[in-house]
């Protein structure tokens, strides 16, 4: 399990927003994503009709980039890993509160286990600059 310090799990707490780039066999794709990193991994809500979805399902890599660019003092954490999909189930529950607790759209929008997966991102490699 790759360790993330204190420092870069205070910075990855603070932010909402990521982007993730998943590929099919022939072309990459990245969107802007809200996540959450818990318990060592990112996780992140998608639909089952999305080409980042369609993309996992062929291909389940997947990194995700978390930045802050200020002149002189850009912070980011890259990771690159395994995606697992969680569709139901306690992982789902814990995952899907944490998530109805920190962001408004989920609270405007609420669904259920199977309406909707999780990606959950396990980093297989992890660089960071200005965190550590």
């Amino acid at each position: 399990m790759i360790r993330f310090s204190e420092k870069e799990k205070r910075f990855l707490a603070s932010i909402e927003e990521a982007r993730l780039a998943t590929a099919s066999k022939s072309m990459p794709h990245v969107k802007p994503v809200s996540f959450v990193f818990m318990d060592g991994a990112f996780w992140v809500a998608t639909d089952y009709t999305t080409r980042t979805f369609k993309n996992i399902k062929k291909n389940p890599k997947a990194a995700i980039t978390v930045d802050v660019y200020r002149p002189g003092g850009h912070k980011a954490v890259l990771a690159q890993g395994k995606v697992d999909l969680v569709e139901e189930g306690a992982e789902f529950k814990k995952i899907y509160e944490v998530f109805f607790e920190k962001f408004e759209w989920v609270r405007r929008d609420p669904w259920k286990e199977k309406e909707a997966p999780f990606l959950k991102l396990i980093p297989v490699t992890k660089t960071s600059w200005g965190t550590s």
